[in-house]
């Protein structure tokens, strides 16, 4: 203790040093603020490395067999890997290998990347996996949108791929750019397999010629009349007619050329997705983020290129970058929590004011605030941490105790300055000595209150996976906010009472209390004294209300995090597997068009099928909408039940309602972009989809329960062509050649890249839509023989359709379905019960079969058990200080009854509210334990100083109780109604997190202060009461 009263003494000695001090640190807050980066969380993305897998046009079966199944074997051995997931569709394989919390991303890809190098030969021939750029789990952060009136889609298409996407790419801090809709542009050469036969040309002949037949050559250097020349051969051309042109062979002795066997054509690829914006036809480019990068930079970059980029297109193209931008959410959450930090601030200031009657002591005391925070700022960016709403969080909650130590030492200085003016002139101390021994006097409950509190939030540094990485930064803004504040009492607030305070004349006008501390003390005098006369009245009711909150607490629900409220909406909707793209397409316009009737949708954008190869592709009877509102007249449960009410009447649409980032962290936590996952693993897909159908039938009726729907694993039309070998052999053609055919004829296989300029475009050759686009065509196709003739498919092959699946997913090596379900109106903790012992009741599970429960509860129950046994250490922890202090385990325990008196509070303003007990109100629940120690400290030292000095027991009680009040009314009642303006606008972005802790921390102070400044003197009284006795009888 003697270092702390050196330090004080210092500060009161040197005041140039401290103030100077003071003035860097508002320098250097300043700068740091500027220079960190904003975002809405903390980094929360989970070590995933995704491998993606272009598998050629190849049907779900064959892909999981012959390319997922290899990656999935490779990677599952991989260092420090906690679950593997895959999904295997029509063309595509896509595997997420997710790694332990804490693991290095680089790292992870390394080894990854080794796995694949490993591979070797295993996966089939021309099949090469890639790793998906590392994103944020953020996930896209802005959407922009192309639309045109007279440019057709083929060109905007060009203009998103050519111009847009490079432009973007070139931004720091961008990891991706997805594009879908528009007309993908090819130059394809469509064969007709009739002319082919009449000029004798095979489809290898046809495919050899596209391969060379716009490409240059170099013929070396020429050195002529004193020059060196560059020697090209130039057949390098994009005119339709000059490559039609191409000599392909002779025939009786006439030259064949391509134009006389197929057409050169420009023409679009085959569709995999639509792009729509407020239902009109659109092409959509999807952003994404790497992970620790600043979205509000990267937006405004990616913005001020595009406003370049905007002068060079065609006039009638608008692009739109207000589809959805992640940056409008962050600011405004941001905003809304630094204007609650604000609002908290005037609170503080308005009620030191009213208590200390002073504006000089109210300045002193107000003044910790922004030097504990921009203290707090320097900390968090040395610590390379950003501005969050977590992080501004922490010192929001923070802010009412921020100049509780300021409080009790200006409070007790001000006092005693008072004091020593009423004495003669002649017996006063000087001003140094009186200030020193007046801070040196409460130093010991200032210590030991603030390393209580701190102590208290510890718990949130055993929490681990995401719940950890989103609300640590919380925790560490917290306590690093209130160390500063105890530093800004221990040096700054001791010198300016002494600069400012000490005035003879000053004294003189405040020699009095102000008249609201005046009439607190008059009314608390008496009450107490009623008090302690009947003290049966008070303990019982107390005990009685805390076994109520108790009860009340052990059957409220229980939820993961509060659902946020980001002002856009995603919505998932799967149609029937097997339904054309068109069809898909229409009914996703139907979907907006019934969405943007509601008042409060402001836009709607949507992506159906996929665009190229990125690790969100969906099958082509999916699609993603992104909804812009503004909430009106209706709360947003009202607006919610609409959107779902607008949804529910479109036909054979399965929909999830979810928003860009609660879907995204579902989506991280249990594979699925919803609340609650119920996960089936077993071998038969078509039994998985029956269990799947019985166990939606079997909850369908929870209350609570909404967007309940079985993943469209289902049987898929196939046309299968089945070669027979005998006929084959007979007309000499070999498999290879049977399988070559199919692939080249029909799917489109690109042979070449044909050039404009910088811009390249597939060459693609196939059979022309005679051929292609109808069963009986297809059968009619003309296959080379052996000896260079043609004959029709079915001569050789049987054309059939049957089923096969459309997507398979697993689950470290198994393959799962899932049964997704949202939840309105009610927790998440109870529904999943209720879900729970449904499917156990109505379910019997074939063997081999087998249910797994995923989503947010699951985080929830273990965040909450490690918080439960955590707290029990922490409360071990601050007995021991309190022990350390008074050398006492009654007293210790006597200061310790706070907790119970502020669960009572907590408890009651959590079940008016929500009555739902969140990660967020456990923290809250923290947090009010720590706070109300402290008022508690006060009392308790006061006593025992007093008792030090021989006073009597009842004077003890009843003068220290009085001495206390002011700084015990004010510590409190700054920390409780600092947290005002997050209490009452918790539905404001941004503010959703800390809500629920202000709600408990705000109700627990004001049932623990209250009942703290009669139950503690009143136990007190009785513990001495009763150790007299003892005493005495020895």
């Amino acid at each position: 203790m003697n270092f702390i009263n050196s330090i004080i003494k210092y500060s009161l000695n040197n005041k140039l040093f401290v103030l100077i001090g003071a003035v860097l640190l508002i320098v250097a807050g300043t700068y740091s603020s500027q220079r960190m980066d904003i975002d809405v969380f903390p980094d929360l993305t989970a070590p995933t490395v995704v491998v993606m897998t272009d598998a050629h046009g190849m049907a779900a079966e064959e892909v999981e067999r012959l390319v997922t199944f290899p990656i999935e074997t490779a990677v599952n051995g991989a260092t420090n890997v906690r679950r593997v997931r895959s999904a295997s569709m029509y063309g595509f394989s896509f595997v997420w290998a997710e790694f332990n919390w804490g693991m290095d991303i680089f790292q992870a890809r390394q080894i990854v990347s080794e796995k694949m190098v490993a591979l070797g030969n295993s996966l089939p021939t021309g099949i090469t996996p890639v790793l998906a750029p590392q994103s944020s789990i953020m996930g896209e952060i802005l959407f922009i949108g192309l639309q045109a009136d007279s440019t057709s889609m083929m060109q905007l298409r060009t203009i998103a791929d050519w111009v847009v996407k490079p432009a973007i790419l070139a931004t720091g801090g961008v990891s991706q750019v997805t594009i879908i809709g528009g007309d993908y542009k090819q130059y394809q050469i469509l064969a007709d397999p009739q002319k082919m036969d009449a000029y004798g040309v095979t489809m290898n002949e046809l495919e050899e010629i596209g391969k060379t037949f716009s490409t240059n050559s170099a013929g070396g250097v020429v050195r002529d009349y004193g020059n060196e020349y560059a020697l090209r051969g130039m057949a390098r051309t994009n005119d339709l007619e000059e490559l039609g042109n191409t000599f392909i062979k002779r025939n009786n002795g006439s030259p064949v050329v391509v134009s006389d066997v197929a057409e050169v054509v420009i023409g679009s690829a085959v569709k995999m997705g639509h792009a729509s914006q407020n239902a009109q036809p659109s092409v959509i480019l999807a952003i994404s983020k790497q992970p620790n990068i600043n979205t509000l930079n990267v937006t405004e970059q990616i913005e001020n290129n595009l406003k370049e980029i905007q002068k060079s297109l065609p006039a009638d193209v608008r692009m739109d970058t207000h589809i959805f931008r992640q940056a409008d959410f962050i600011e405004a959450s941001v905003n809304n929590v630094g204007r609650a930090l604000l609002e908290g601030a005037i609170f503080v200031v308005i009620i030191l004011f009213l208590f200390l009657g002073s504006y000089r002591t109210t300045i002193i005391s107000v003044i910790a605030i922004p030097l504990s925070l921009l203290g707090t700022v320097v900390v968090l960016y040395l610590l390379g941490m950003n501005i969050n709403t977590m992080t501004l969080g922490g010192m929001c909650i923070a802010i009412g105790s921020l100049v509780d130590d300021a409080i009790i030492d200006v409070e007790n200085v001000y006092k005693r300055l008072k004091q020593n003016f009423r004495k003669p002139k002649e017996e006063r101390l000087p001003v140094l000595t009186v200030v020193f021994e007046a801070s040196k006097e409460i130093r010991a409950s200032i210590l030991n209150a603030t390393f209580i509190i701190m102590v208290a939030f510890v718990p949130l540094f055993f929490l681990s996976g995401m719940e950890g990485r989103m609300l640590k930064p919380l925790g560490i803004a917290y306590i690093v906010s209130l160390f500063m504040s105890l530093i800004v009492a221990m040096t700054i607030t001791p010198l300016l009472c002494k600069m400012i305070l000490a005035d003879d004349k000053y004294l003189g006008r405040n020699e009095k209390d102000s008249w609201l501390t005046r009439k607190l003390s008059a009314a608390y005098f008496s009450s107490l004294g009623w008090a302690l006369q009947h003290k049966k009245m008070i303990l019982i009711p107390s005990i009685a209300l805390f076994l109520l909150a108790v009860g009340l607490f052990t059957t409220m629900g229980r939820s993961f995090l509060p659902e946020f409220n980001e002002g856009s909406l995603t919505i998932s909707a799967v149609s029937k597997p097997g339904v054309s793209l068109d069809i898909s397409n229409q009914l996703g316009n139907l979907m907006e068009e019934e969405l943007l009737k509601i008042p409060e949708v402001t836009s709607t954008s949507r992506r159906t099928g996929r665009g190229e190869l990125d690790e969100h592709s969906q099958a082509t009877n999916s699609a993603e909408l992104d909804i812009n509102f503004k909430l009106k007249d209706r709360s947003r449960d009202e607006f919610f039940a609409d959107v779902r009410a607008k949804l529910a009447g479109i036909p054979g649409v399965a929909a999830t309602v979810g928003q860009p980032l609660g879907h995204r962290i579902d989506h991280m936590l249990s594979g699925t972009r919803a609340n609650i996952a119920i996960k089936i693993f077993g071998t038969d897909l078509s039994r998985m989809f029956i269990l799947g159908n019985q166990i939606q039938s079997a909850v369908q009726g929870v209350e609570g329960l909404v967007d309940i729907s079985v993943e469209q694993q289902t049987e898929t039309p196939q046309l299968q062509v089945r070669p027979n070998r005998a006929a084959l052999a007979k007309y000499g053609i070999s498999i290879e050649d049977f399988n070559k055919f199919i692939d080249l004829g029909f799917s489109g296989e690109k042979i070449s890249d044909i050039y404009e300029g910088q811009r390249s475009f597939d060459l693609v050759l196939r059979l022309n839509k005679n051929y292609t686009e109808r069963i009986e065509d297809i059968k009619s196709a003309l296959i080379d023989t052996g000896d260079g003739r043609k004959i029709p498919l079915e001569e050789v092959a049987d054309v059939v359709s049957v089923g096969g699946p459309n997507t398979i997913t697993r689950e470290n090596v198994q393959r799962k379905l899932v049964v997704s379900a949202n939840v309105a109106g009610r927790d998440v903790n109870s529904v999943v019960t209720d879900i729970q012992k449904n499917i156990e009741e109505a379910i019997t599970l074939p063997e081999g079969y087998r249910i797994e429960y995923g989503g947010q509860f699951e985080s929830a129950q273990s965040a909450s058990r490690t918080l439960f046994i955590t707290s029990i250490l922490a409360i071990c922890v601050i007995f021991l200080l309190l022990y350390g202090e008074f050398k006492n385990i009654s007293l210790s325990i006597i200061i310790l009854l706070n907790l119970p008196l502020s669960l009572i509070g907590g408890v009651l303003a959590v079940y008016f509210t929500s009555a739902v007990i969140s990660i967020p109100s456990i923290i809250g629940f923290i947090t009010l334990f720590g706070i109300a120690t402290r008022n508690g400290i006060l009392l308790i030292s006061k006593y025992h100083h007093l008792q030090q000095e021989n006073t009597p027991l009842h004077e003890t009680v009843l003068h220290g109780s009085i001495d206390r009040l002011n700084p015990i009314l004010m510590t409190a009642l700054t920390a409780a109604l600092a947290l005002i303006p997050l209490v009452f606008n918790g539905d404001k972005s941004g503010n959703e997190i800390q809500s629920p802790m202000a709600i408990v921390v705000l109700g627990g102070l004001l049932t623990s202060t209250l009942l703290n400044i009669y139950v503690v003197p009143i136990v007190y009284e009785l513990f001495e009461k009763n150790r007299m006795k003892k005493s005495v009888k020895k």
